[in-house]
């Protein structure tokens, strides 16, 4: 049951009363869907007036460098996300050779990148999967080939996990469909459960 919603504009300073708000309202599930700048804010606000709940994070401001250290590790402990891609912040992943090659081309394009940032493993599998793409459409780079390769695509893409492809059809154009769920322990994610599959 949604007790309370709440909402933000960009231009907005802090979710100061938002979460106040939303704690006020009993809610012992909090699902947040903010950016990353602000999901750091609600995270460290949350925990700064004793607000406990069950937080969902989405995905997108999930990144360890880039949302959970600005707003205090140990006030993120706990939290429960959803992942597609490996976590370069967990160490299971350091002799991975999906994960090596990625840390190559970090090394060779971006020595200067933050490592521990999730963000950066998203776009480097986002141009992956355009690399596939261009794959598949050969000499012939017209509109109508990249569209039709597009919503053609049957790949694993090197950062994703386990269990984790990038498909699409022409009546299907979203590429990700299995996400695992995964708890911040203070220092990484750790994935729990089996990778779940979205309904078509």
């Amino acid at each position: 049951m949604i007790v309370k919603e709440e909402s933000y504009e960009v231009t907005d300073t802090t979710l100061d009363q938002q979460i106040i708000s939303l704690q006020a309202s009993g809610a012992d599930v909090f699902y947040d869907v903010s950016v990353p700048k602000f999901a750091a804010q609600a995270i460290s606000k949350s925990h700064d007036i004793g607000w406990k709940p069950l937080h969902y994070l989405d995905s997108v401001s999930a990144s360890v460098s880039a949302v959970l250290e600005p707003a205090g590790v140990e006030k993120a402990l706990g939290i429960v996300t959803a992942e597609y891609l490996k976590d370069p912040t967990d160490p299971q992943w350091q002799s991975d050779p999906a994960y090596k090659q990625w840390l190559a081309w970090m090394q060779k394009y971006y020595p200067d990148g933050d490592r521990a940032d999730a963000f950066n493993v998203y776009g480097y599998s986002v141009t992956a999967t355009l690399v596939q793409v261009l794959k598949q459409c050969g000499n012939d780079l017209t509109r109508e080939s990249v569209m039709k390769q597009a919503a053609h695509l049957d790949f694993d893409a090197p950062m994703l996990l386990p269990g984790v492809k990038v498909q699409t059809t022409p009546a299907d154009f979203f590429p990700i469909r299995e996400m695992q769920l995964a708890k911040f322990d203070g220092k990484s994610w750790v994935r729990f459960g089996q990778v779940l599959a979205m309904s078509k």
